[in-house]
């Protein structure tokens, strides 16, 4: 099984690679820190399966999957977080894994076994993540992408700035901040940056002191 290891650490990546070496049936054929070099060398070397850390520096892992989710390739999400919206986030993207980065080598190795004879492995500590329906939670409104918009949100960023991060439109990301809006009966943008600060989503950073800008529940600058 040819594999692709892709995160921006190179401890990681570098253990990674010792612990796959002593798997006879598994071979690394590429190494990559961020999306753009990903993306060159999982068409160069077409691998059978990519192990992928979901935030590679300031882009998103997830959107590498989406990207190539057009090749034969299977992919499985190494990370530490253990965030419901990750979760959701990366089984909407198109994922066959996630797997933390706290686990033992036995488990990442079993769920590469797993995805390279074609079936699905999500750490089975996050399975009741996937399984458990919060209907009268406000934010199981939003889509996964949703959420990685609030969190941008709550973090300050004016949309140029999210379209950058989550490499997306800017047209796009108004749209997702206009649902938002609607979906949580928020009025603007300082709101939503509350609101994912009070779900601990993010640290708020008001709009004003980062030179933002600030737009109303349409999505109209105000």
């Amino acid at each position: 099984m040819k594999v692709v290891i892709v995160d921006d650490h190179p401890l990681v990546r570098k253990g990674l690679i010792a612990v796959l070496a002593n798997e006879e049936e598994i071979e690394v054929v590429g190494v990559s820190e961020g999306v753009e070099d990903a993306l060159e060398t999982i068409e160069r070397t077409e691998p059978d399966l990519a192990i992928i850390d979901i935030r590679l520096g300031d882009q998103s892992g997830f959107e590498l999957v989406e990207n190539l989710r057009h090749l034969p390739c299977r992919f499985i999400m190494l990370t530490s977080s253990a965030a419901e919206f990750d979760v959701r986030r990366a089984e909407e993207s198109g994922a066959d894994g996630y797997v933390l980065k706290d686990s033992m080598p036995e488990e990442l190795l079993l769920a590469i076994k797993m995805v390279g004879r074609g079936r699905k492995y999500f750490d089975q500590g996050l399975m009741e993540v996937l399984i458990r329906k919060e209907a009268d939670d406000p934010l199981e409104k939003l889509t996964p992408k949703e959420r990685e918009v609030l969190i941008s949100l709550g973090e300050g960023l004016s949309n140029g700035a999210m379209a950058k991060k989550l490499m997306n439109s800017e047209f796009t990301v108004k749209k997702h901040v206009s649902r938002i809006f609607q979906k949580l009966n928020l009025s603007d943008r300082t709101q939503a940056a509350l609101y994912a600060q009070s779900r601990g989503m993010a640290t708020y950073s008001p709009p004003e002191d980062r030179g933002e800008e600030n737009f109303d529940t349409t999505g109209t600058k105000v």
